[in-house]
C-alpha cells in the first residue's frame, strides 16, 4: 500500500477514552474499512472513495485528508489536534498531566 503521509495528522475518539491519530493515507483507509457497517453513509462512502482515489493516483493527498477530515466531523468523532497531542505527550513522558 502506498504510504502517503498526511500534511499534519488527524485525530479520532475510537471510544470515550481512545483517540487514534490518523497519520496517513494508510490510517484512513484503514479507519474507514473498520467503520461499523451500520454507520456508513454517503460521507463515509464519499471519504473512503477520495482515499483509494489518492492511492490509485488519481487525487492528491490533500484530498484524502480534506475528505477523511469531513467524514470524521460529521460523525462527531474529531477531536482538536492541539489537545490531542498535549494528552499523547503527557503519555508517553508518563506523567499522566496535560498542561494547557
Amino acid at each position: 500500500m502506498n504510504s502517503e503521509v498526511f500534511s499534519s495528522p488527524l485525530f479520532v475518539r475510537r471510544a470515550a477514552y481512545i483517540v487514534q491519530e490518523i497519520a496517513s493515507l494508510a490510517d484512513a483507509i484503514d479507519f474507514l474499512n473498520q467503520w461499523p457497517q451500520d454507520r456508513r453513509d454517503l460521507i463515509h462512502e464519499a471519504a473512503l472513495k477520495a482515499c483509494y482515489d489518492v492511492y490509485d493516483g488519481r487525487k492528491p493527498v490533500s484530498a484524502a485528508h480534506n475528505a477523511f477530515s469531513g467524514f470524521a466531523k460529521r460523525a462527531a468523532i474529531l477531536e482538536d489536534a492541539t489537545s490531542a497531542m498535549q494528552w499523547l505527550a503527557a503519555c508517553k513522558s508518563g506523567t499522566g498531566k496535560v498542561q494547557i
